[in-house]
């Protein structure tokens, strides 16, 4: 069994109005020093297989399809054998 932890981010080109939003929120509390705010997503999912490259095809497969938008978000994940711990 496999873990995917999953991170989905806006393009840096593409205007995150929800990130300028929660960037002001945070600099009228003081914090004057926050110079940039971005709001993605995190997803993480199990994965029953028994092979790390096969989970890792699962899971950039899922993230094409379904989780990220290719023409505005980037994403990256990371894998981890949950049996071993």
């Amino acid at each position: 069994m496999y873990s995917a932890k999953i991170k989905v981010t806006l393009r840096k080109s593409i205007l995150d109005p929800q990130g300028k939003a929660v960037e002001h929120s945070i600099q009228s509390l003081g914090y004057n020093n926050i110079l940039d705010t971005r709001i993605g997503k995190y997803i993480e999912l199990k994965i029953n297989t028994s092979s790390d490259e096969e989970a890792r095809i699962i899971t950039d497969e899922v993230c094409k399809k379904l989780l990220a938008n290719p023409v505005m978000e980037d994403y990256n994940f990371e894998v981890a054998n949950i049996n071993d711990k």
